[in-house]
């Protein structure tokens, strides 16, 4: 990137081997000699190769060294379906990285939240995934030149409704307003909330949403086996049980490496028509139980 360079300085702005490894290894022992490094390591399956340094040393060494240092590391990759890649370049790991002790993850759905994340995640003084869906790479939207920091942990109530509450993040946001606005015209209200950091998630706004809808639908990109949506679920069952109407819903990718076709890849995540027809078929059950 030449303009980071020529804004930045060579000091500050490095160039790397294409090697994971080396990246986060290289971060993570800047990190824990003071410095504050933003890693990009391109497509996330390739995190393979940088899981020692993240997971097994960023991840811990804060808490083995009972808070005498700090971590401070933003590492930056891309995920999810938009290019065609192929299932080597595109798979959501995202729950991967929320399994790991002492890391953080987020995953925007906007440039503002891309934005005030990113400021968030430098600031913070532990290790942060930062997720880029590139579904989402050529997304349009206002960023002001003084934009807020969005904390880590705080989702975002994109659309306020009564009938149910529709949960997701990155380019599951997008096809969750497009399903509340076509519920809207069968008189269903949705309401729509974005996590925007999965690790820490936001129970609280989970909660609250669910406890005044009653109804839950999970939606994300990510293969449902033990993902984000499952521990969403596993959430509002242990706190918010009494206020269900219905049980959690869960919509997600299979269980299935991505395809290289982009009408394949398109068709991978579930989009706007997807779950609208889930939560039309939920209401549609509880009457034909009532």
């Amino acid at each position: 990137r030449p303009e980071l360079l020529a804004e930045f300085g060579a000091q500050r702005v490095r160039n790397t081997p294409l090697a994971e490894a080396i990246i986060a290894g290289t971060a993570a022992g800047a990190a824990a000699t003071g410095l504050r490094p933003v890693i990009d390591l391109l497509f996330a399956p390739f995190l393979t190769y940088a899981m020692d340094a993240l997971v097994n040393s960023a991840g811990k060494l804060r808490y083995m060294s009972g808070g005498q240092f700090s971590f401070p590391l933003v590492a930056m990759t891309m995920t999810g379906g938009g290019w065609g890649v192929g299932a080597q370049h595109n798979h959501n790991v995202e729950a991967w990285f929320a399994h790991a002790p002492g890391l953080k993850a987020v995953m925007p759905s906007c440039p503002a939240d891309f934005s005030g994340l990113l400021k968030a995640a430098i600031r913070d003084d532990n290790p942060v995934l930062f997720f880029t869906d590139i579904g989402l790479l050529s997304h349009e939207g206002d960023v002001a030149a003084d934009a807020d920091v969005v904390p880590l942990g705080r989702a975002a109530v994109r659309r306020r409704g009564q009938d149910v509450t529709l949960i997701s993040y990155a380019k599951g946001v997008g096809a969750c307003m497009q399903a509340a606005e076509a519920l809207a015209r069968h008189g269903i209200s949705a309401e729509v909330i974005d996590l925007r950091t999965i690790k820490p998630l936001d129970e609280a706004a989970v909660l609250a949403s669910t406890r005044k809808t009653g109804r839950a639908v999970i939606v994300h990109e990510a293969s449902g086996i033990c993902g984000v949506g499952a521990e969403v679920a596993a959430i509002v069952a242990e706190h918010a049980f009494d206020a269900l109407k219905s049980p959690v819903l869960r919509l997600t990718g299979p269980d299935a490496p991505a395809p290289a076709s982009f009408p394949l890849e398109q068709a991978f995540a579930p989009d706007a028509a997807a779950v609208e027809t889930a939560v039309r078929s939920l209401f549609q059950r509880e009457r034909a139980l009532a």
